[in-house]
């Protein structure tokens, strides 16, 4: 969190926003938004009434999220629901071939085994955020067991990352993709705090100029969702927003580097061609042009701009943004997770994914009392 001279009605809405995590968003996953009997969180729950929807599967990378939220939050029933989360994530998804299966079926059997880096990411900044908490040296293991394999395996020759590999590591099944590469610097930055910094400043350093060299438009400066040059490329307003705040934390890792020059321009491109400030707030994808691809307008993005304004210290836009995302969002037994550009809701669930993008924004706003 950041001290800031904050007005009152900024403080509200921060305020606000905290406690509805804590009183409703929390209490809602431990309870029945939780399989007692998988030891799992339920992928999606109804939005009007709270209840799991039935279950087809469940993902590695949700439990991964749902354990980070849990380490992050406080209190002892926060604690005691991490042990739980980090004990399942270790029976249910390891792969047999190392690494983590993608999904289990509704009755915790493999279902999906790819290996994903996405997923792995997770498991990283997972482990990393429980072992903090937990002091549990299990989780500083297996995280460092992680991030080897990811190194390992998915790591391509030019620096970047396959964004999946068959489950005997030996197929390249998706090429590098911004988005995994991302939550990759994330959990390499959370990693670096629990062990071996400067190894992982020099696998962030390299990411960081491939990402540059591969993925960032010129024009625009943004950061491409697929390598550039690729047909039909887009360009998502909230993952702009979303690496300035990884990178903007991180200020020595990644002193130096180009990207570090091109985030701000693309976020001043991705305010100014993909931010309603007068309806429902961000939109989803624009082409390299700037034209809206798709104007949905999803929670992540909303918060992650949020975190951007409150890292930038835009107390004005921030407190303009908070009042709005309550407005839209925000309901009493939790969030709407898709709107568009009229407001109306367009997906009436809320899944088990969500709240750690609410928690990694509320980490970034002032620090209000």
């Amino acid at each position: 969190m950041i001290a800031a001279q904050t007005t009152p009605i900024l403080t509200e809405h921060v305020r606000a926003l905290r406690a509805h995590f804590d009183s409703v968003i929390l209490p809602l996953w431990m309870g029945q938004g939780f399989n007692g009997v998988l030891g799992l969180p339920y992928e999606s729950l109804d939005a009007a009434t709270g209840k799991p929807l039935p279950p087809s599967r469940y993902r590695a990378m949700a439990c991964a999220r749902q354990l980070y939220v849990f380490s992050e939050a406080s209190g002892a029933a926060a604690g005691q629901h991490a042990d739980r989360l980090f004990a399942s994530l270790c029976r249910v998804f390891r792969n047999e071939h190392g690494g983590w299966l993608y999904s289990v079926d509704a009755e915790a059997r493999p279902l999906d085994d790819t290996q994903d880096l996405y997923t792995h990411a997770f498991v990283v900044l997972a482990c990393s955020a429980y072992f903090q908490r937990s002091r549990n040296a299990d989780a500083r293991k297996l995280m460092l067991a992680t991030a080897s394999a990811i190194e390992a395996r998915f790591k391509t020759n030019d620096g970047l990352y396959h964004a999946a590999l068959s489950a005997d590591w030996l197929t390249p099944l998706r090429p590098p993709a911004q988005n995994p590469m991302m939550h990759l610097t994330e959990a390499y930055l959370a990693a670096a705090q629990v062990a071996e910094p400067a190894l992982f400043a020099q696998h962030l350093r390299t990411l960081a100029q491939g990402v540059n060299q591969f993925f960032v438009h010129g024009p625009t400066q943004c950061i491409s969702e697929a390598l550039q040059g690729t047909v039909g490329n887009r360009l998502e307003p909230g993952h702009q927003f979303e690496w300035l705040s990884l990178v903007h934390g991180a200020a020595q890792v990644f002193e130096g580097l180009e990207l570090v020059e091109t985030l701000p321009r693309a976020v001043q491109w991705a305010r100014a061609h993909g931010v309603d400030v007068k309806g429902p707030g961000v939109l989803a994808s624009l082409d390299e042009s700037g034209a809206v691809v798709d104007g949905t307008r999803r929670i992540w993005a909303q918060t992650e701009y949020l975190r951007a304004l409150a890292v930038l210290g835009d107390w004005p836009a921030l407190e303009s943004g908070l009042a709005s995302f309550r407005t839209h969002f925000v309901h009493d037994g939790g969030w709407h997770e898709c709107l568009n550009g009229q407001g109306e809701v367009v997906r009436a669930d809320m899944p088990s994914t969500s709240p750690y993008h609410l928690a990694t924004c509320l980490a970034a706003m002032p620090n209000v009392v």
